[in-house]
């Protein structure tokens, strides 16, 4: 399952303060700060899909995370990869590195970072 792109941006704040109540939620969106009944909707739609749980304090909820970051961003790369470069990470990479159009000194530093992985999985 997936989140919608509001959901992610709210995700994303939950993520960062790791557990939050609704005032902090609502503090961490820059103005035009959203409707509290909208980023009530969103919750309850994460919870819905599993993404996000909550711990009661009286009338008060905090709100925690049930998928941690890198999981959810490791499930979506593997989705686009399978879905539109036919599963090939070759094919994925080599889209990334000519349509991002990345310098010399970024592709320098991704190579680094291929060639450590290599040197890892080789041990």
């Amino acid at each position: 399952m997936k989140l919608s792109e509001t959901e992610e941006k709210l995700m994303e704040y939950l993520w960062q303060k790791e557990k939050a109540f609704m005032k902090d939620l609502l503090e961490a969106y820059p103005d035009p700060k959203p409707a509290t009944t909208t980023v009530a909707t969103l919750l309850k739609r994460m919870i819905d899909k599993g993404f996000v749980a909550y711990r009661e304090y009286g009338n008060s909820r905090e709100y925690y995370p049930l998928v941690s970051k890198d999981d959810y961003f490791t499930k979506h790369v593997k989705g686009l990869i399978k879905n539109f470069f036919n599963n090939s990470v070759g094919q994925f990479a080599s889209f990334f590195t000519q349509q991002s159009e990345m310098s010399t000194d970024e592709l320098e530093e991704l190579k680094k970072i291929i060639d450590a992985q290599l040197q890892q999985k080789q041990q």
